[in-house]
């Protein structure tokens, strides 16, 4: 069977005419998802085949392709027009997200083909933050399956409302009805608390084209729209043009002094020249002096239009602020709820910190507390100390600096995010913002009149934090206490963090999974910083196996205050050593998640101090640290710089 879009030349004037049409048209966009080799990519090679949207060429390139690489014997594999890569065609599968524009006389549709392996999510998830409306399909010989809830739960979690039940393959089970309506009410039962609008079942082939573009005579118990007759006349959410005011600023454009503008693309609502506006963060006001566009000025701008604003007072705003409407602002807020979706191989741990981005801002953030995680299976409940790829969870999160938002639910734009991790900088999750949490509005900091500064002057020394790290063995805390006992006897203040001591009491409640450890150097580096603003020198000897951690410190921490000091024994000699008898116990299985054994380290790459122990005395490698701060002392009276040696 031939499909071939073709339209004769037409005078300027009709091109014209109908281009406006085109125009006017209202714009769908939806995406398939489901469960792997359910016919996603079919479905839409059938769908662009029958709206006549494939050149004579593309089908006769896809013929060619289908003798290749296809699965449906002699006929057209459709799954091909979408599945470009090749890894894609020679697995059969779908592994980045497609999109494809295709339009009727009645609509223009956006489709984005996603995957159904469960390692390939993370693009599902892509795929659904813009989408109205998602196909979920259901091989009727499987029904429904663990992916397919796991992408529905999703859908639901990434605001999509209307769901169309694709009931595939229907060819394959004799056009059964009754296999139909089981799968119809599994599904049902699935998804009543998933939040959907609207479920629409259909029974198709999407090989063969049964109610895909036209109702099929071999389904007469089928009484329901086709699903293109569906995505014609399906009424979505809102617009984001009806949504309140957000303008995400992106760039301040000051190319004069004559001339200041704040750049950036309208994400929600409208904006017109004199109408007031806030600055989300601070709360200041000012009018809309102009509106500039690449061809002119404008008098009003909608969303998705890229504009710069010219406003009529000199207020401060920023890449990452909103310029907002007064009549309905978004929160302000560093500490909230969301749902998050993890995609990284790298488990999610409470504790840990990863950067956040939105829309246009960045700041570091750490997950406080998984309040749950998500059975994708039932929907359910359950208690959970961190989330692997995949897994869906509900999470407190607490960010460096306030950010503005509002809730996923009433602006999409503004209420997503992704979490990226601070090491290898990879996208490791993506969140969608609940609310705030009540704390968050109540707890300021308080304004004391003796500082870090003074505590510092009165004890004569400069406040910092070495961070001894190294294997269980390596004779960390051995060097951490000689340390100490030269700088006390030199007259600094001092003050020793021990591992083996902080266990007994702050972490008593702690065990050694990731997630425990994560907490544990947490807590630790919150101590040290109060210690450090109390003037003190603060010794840490902790194995903090984890470089982020480790990392996390740091930052929280004064420039330059932080020095890290890699305690480098070898494996090896750590186990030769075994002060505490714990080497011989992890390797013969009886303690887990032993550090170096089955647990990982993470050593330093750029330490302030690489103390190598072999062929060297403890007390030696403590002179050599009493050495190098009298240096940095000394640097610091003479060119007040602070730094290291």
């Amino acid at each position: 069977m031939r499909h071939i879009m073709a339209k004769s030349l037409a005078p300027t004037d009709s091109i014209r005419d109908y281009m406006a049409a085109q125009e006017k048209k209202s714009l769908l966009r939806f995406l398939t998802c489901g469960s792997v080799d359910d016919g996603k990519s079919t479905l839409i090679g059938r769908l662009l085949s029958d709206t006549k949207q494939i050149f004579e060429d593309q089908l006769a390139a896809l013929e060619k392709d289908s003798r290749k690489h296809g699965t449906t014997g002699d006929d057209i594999d459709f799954a091909l027009l979408v599945d470009g890569l090749e890894a894609e065609r020679e697995q059969g599968i779908t592994i980045d997200v497609a999109y494809r524009f295709f339009a009727t006389p009645k609509r223009k549709f956006i489709v984005a083909d996603t995957p159904g392996h469960e390692q390939y999510t993370r693009n599902m998830a892509t795929g659904a933050s813009t989408a109205d409306l998602a196909i979920v399909l259901i091989d009727a010989r499987q029904g429904v399956l663990r992916q397919t809830r796991r992408h529905s739960i999703i859908a639901s979690l990434l605001g999509i409302r209307h769901i169309v039940l694709a009931v595939n393959k229907i060819d394959l089970v004799g056009f059964d009805k009754a296999v139909f309506d089981r799968i119809v009410a599994d599904y049902a039962e699935f998804a009543r608390e998933l939040g959907f609008m609207s479920v629409a079942p259909i029974p198709m082939s999407a090989r063969f084209g049964d109610n895909v573009t036209s109702r099929s005579e071999r389904t007469p118990w089928y009484s329901g729209p086709s699903l293109i007759e569906h995505l014609e006349t399906v009424s979505v959410d809102e617009t984001a043009v009806e949504l309140p005011f957000r303008f995400p600023v992106q760039y301040v454009n000051r190319p004069n002094l004559d001339f200041r503008g704040f750049a950036g693309t309208v994400a929600s609502g409208t904006v017109s020249q004199g109408e007031e506006v806030v600055v989300a963060k601070s709360g200041k006001a000012s009018r809309v002096k102009r509106i500039v566009a690449q061809g002119g000025d404008l008098e009003r701008a909608v969303a998705g239009q890229a504009i710069t604003l010219v406003l009529e007072d000199e207020v401060e705003v920023s890449r990452g602020n909103l310029l907002v409407s007064p009549a309905a602002r978004p929160q302000v807020a560093d500490q909230f709820a969301a749902n998050i979706v993890w995609f990284d191989e790298q488990a999610l741990l409470p504790g840990r910190s990863y950067v956040l981005r939105t829309e246009t801002d960045q700041v570091s953030a750490t997950v406080t507390d998984l309040k749950y995680r998500v059975n994708v299976n039932d929907f359910a409940h359950q208690a959970a100390k961190s989330l692997d790829t995949n897994e869906v969870g509900v999470c407190n999160l607490s960010t460096r600096a306030p950010i503005a938002f509002d809730p996923f639910a009433e602006n999409r734009t503004t209420g997503a995010f992704i979490l990226i991790d601070r090491i290898t900088n990879a996208t490791v999750g993506a969140g969608m913002i609940l609310h705030t949490l009540r704390r968050a509005e109540n707890i300021h900091w308080q304004s004391l009149d003796v500082g870090k500064r003074g505590r510092s002057d009165l004890k004569n020394q400069r406040p910092a934090v070495f961070w001894f790290t190294g294997l269980s063995g390596s004779g960390k805390s051995t060097i951490a206490n000689l340390f100490e006992k030269k700088l006390f006897a030199s007259g600094r203040h001092t003050y020793i963090l021990d591992g083996d001591n902080v266990r007994h009491g702050l972490n008593r409640d702690l065990g050694f999974t990731d997630a425990d450890r994560v907490e544990n150097i947490r807590r630790v580096a919150e101590v040290a910083k109060l210690m450090a603003d109390a003037g003190l020198i603060v010794i840490v000897s902790f194995i903090s196996p984890f470089s982020a951690e480790r990392r996390m410190a740091r930052e929280l921490m004064a420039e330059g205050e932080f020095v890290e000091v890699f305690v480098d024994t070898p494996f090896e000699e750590c186990a030769r050593r075994d002060p505490k008898g714990l080497y011989a116990r992890a390797l013969s299985g009886e303690i887990k998640n032993f550090t170096g054994v089955d647990s990982p380290y993470e050593a330093p790459q750029n330490p302030e101090i690489h103390l190598k122990t072999l062929g060297r005395s403890p007390q030696e490698m403590a002179e050599a640290l009493e050495h190098w701060l009298t240096e940095r002392d000394i640097a610091e009276e003479q060119y007040g710089n602070g730094g290291g040696i």
